[in-house]
């Protein structure tokens, strides 16, 4: 609500594992009251430097400013062994959490109860707007499910490991990614061997970041006769997705009319 000024460090169109970090990212932190990351990992490569020089002691690891939103999340591809051969691989799990809902949600509440804890005046506001919140949610989340109910157990293919959560959520299956390992650019020999198996499995959709290779997508599509979907995970990255709620219904109703046409 009004008691809170929001500031993102990352644009939506960025990759959040490679933020362009600033020296303006330094000045925000350091007058930071809360910092909410991701977690996981996500942002190792750029935000530890960028906390180091921001000298913020309320944001510090275990501040009570320090909110990470993987605290609580039922985590996937967590490995058994861990071995940057592998490429981009996470030790705590896969990152990108946020495109299930019900993930959402856990984080929603984390969220209001450490800044009523923070700001005990305002605790009645922050539990008031999350109730609204989970309310709204909750009713989306129905809605979402209806509308992908009817391609259970449909196949998809994505550019990186980042949709493993929503096709968990919705009963896809993630076939296969156009990187053979997370972070590393497709080799000619993987894509080859990831158009046989879209034939095979009658597989039509592939979906694509801002950020990702689309041209990469686009070359498997003409081989498959499948449609790159664009499929941003962050709110703002494209026209009309200001708020989650927008983004959700976006990607939702852009991937059922494209299962609905093949």
């Amino acid at each position: 609500g009004d008691r809170i000024e929001v500031k993102a460090l990352a644009k939506p169109t960025e990759d959040p594992h490679f933020v362009d970090a600033k020296p303006s990212h330094i000045v925000t932190l350091n007058r930071a009251d809360v910092l909410i990351e991701g977690g996981a990992e996500l942002e190792l490569g750029w935000l530890p430097t960028l906390l180091e020089s921001a000298r913020n002691d309320r944001i510090a690891v275990g501040a009570p400013g320090r909110i990470v939103a993987s605290q609580g999340v039922q985590m996937l591809e967590v490995p058994t062994t861990f071995d940057r051969s592998q490429g981009d691989v996470h030790s705590l799990g896969n990152p990108h959490f946020l495109i299930d809902p019900v993930n959402v949600k856990i984080i929603g509440a984390q969220i209001a109860e450490r800044f009523a804890q923070l700001d005990p005046s305002s605790a009645d506001s922050f539990r008031a707007n999350l109730a609204k919140f989970e309310s709204t949610l909750d009713a989306k989340l129905a809605d979402w499910h209806k509308q992908l109910a009817p391609f259970g157990g449909t196949t998809i293919v994505t550019y990186h490991r980042d949709f493993s959560y929503l096709a968990e959520r919705f009963h896809l299956e993630v076939i296969e990614t156009l990187e053979a390992k997370p972070g590393i650019p497709p080799s000619p020999a993987h894509l080859v061997e990831v158009i046989e198996k879209m034939k095979s499995r009658g597989t039509k959709v592939i979906l694509v970041q801002p950020f990702q290779n689309r041209r990469t997508a686009e070359t498997v599509a003409r081989e498959t006769g499948a449609a790159v979907l664009d499929f941003p995970q962050q709110p703002g990255a494209i026209k009309d997705t200001a708020t989650y709620f927008q983004l959700m219904d976006y990607l939702v109703q852009t991937l059922a009319t494209a299962l609905q046409a093949k």
